[in-house]
């Protein structure tokens, strides 16, 4: 029996077809913060992150352990020397359209 002040839990569920992006994995990074929950007030941060796995994303069951494919934090996506494209903070660059993560406004 999981006792949950002693072991925690983790409570999460695969989605077998998210939503892709050039046919990779994605998750957005969005920034709140809460300053009051009665009244409830929420203030939305005006950029984000979109960050990407850097494998084509596929439901076969032998890729279950590929990371590049099934995960898009980016401090795992950046050792995929292949793969990884770099956002160089520069708007008019013609790789950021392909980087591994974008920003977001």
């Amino acid at each position: 029996m999981v006792n949950p002040t002693k072991d925690g839990i983790l409570a999460s569920r695969y989605i077998m077809h998210p939503h892709l992006i050039n046919g990779l994995k994605y998750d957005l990074r969005v920034y709140v913060a809460v300053t009051s929950y009665c009244p409830l007030k929420v203030y939305l941060y005006n950029d984000g992150l979109v960050r990407f796995a850097t494998e084509l994303y596929t439901v076969d069951p032998k890729t279950i352990n590929q990371k590049f494919v099934h995960l898009t934090n980016f401090s795992i996506n950046k050792k995929n020397a292949n793969k990884f494209v770099r956002n160089d903070d520069n708007s008019d660059s013609d790789e950021e359209p392909n980087s591994s993560k974008w920003d977001f406004k």
